[in-house]
């Protein structure tokens, strides 16, 4: 597998009670692994603008006997896009996304707005195109430009993590 989502939350580090979203979050391998994590005290938003792909997420995590996450059709590139409220977020996740988005400076913005202070931010995205999947070559967003984009919006570098193949993963904060 290219990029394997449990083993990438697990990097996470994230703790049983954690409010979590799941921007961009789309059939929800991320969104499922990190419910079983944060448990039945902590929650998942799983926020996309692909109404089907939220109805095939909300299906499995029904099958999975995960009561914890909670869809939210929304525009993750807009402001107030998330629907989400200032600050109700623990930890975000951006999986596979950021090389899609044309507004990356709104979304940081928003990333930011719904994070608490001190709120930690998965990304991880593409080092590369590979075999037609993922982005063409020309959209791969580059990981240095990654980080000087979150590090100039206030938020800290804590450490990159293997995200598998193809892909590269950064642990941020919210200062």
């Amino acid at each position: 597998m290219f990029s394997d989502p449990i083993k990438n939350i697990e990097q996470f580090n994230l703790n049983p009670g954690t409010i979590v979203a799941d921007l961009g979050s789309g059939s929800g391998f991320y969104a499922l692994a990190a419910a079983k994590i944060v448990g039945d005290t902590g929650k998942v938003y799983a926020v996309d603008i692909q109404k089907e792909l939220l109805s095939k997420l909300k299906n499995d995590a029904t099958k999975a006997k995960l009561f914890n996450i909670e869809i939210v059709w929304g525009d993750i590139e807009k402001e107030n896009g998330t629907r989400l409220a200032v600050g109700a977020v623990g930890a975000v996740i951006v999986s596979n996304i950021f090389f899609q988005v044309k507004h990356k400076d709104i979304f940081i913005r928003e990333v930011s707005r719904i994070l608490k202070p001190q709120g930690r931010v998965l990304f991880i995205d593409w080092s590369e195109s590979f075999g037609g999947l993922g982005p063409q070559p020309q959209d791969v967003f580059p990981q240095t430009k990654a980080e000087e984009m979150w590090t100039g919006a206030g938020f800290v570098k804590e450490k990159t993590i293997s995200a598998g193949a193809h892909h590269y993963g950064i642990l941020f904060s919210k200062q």
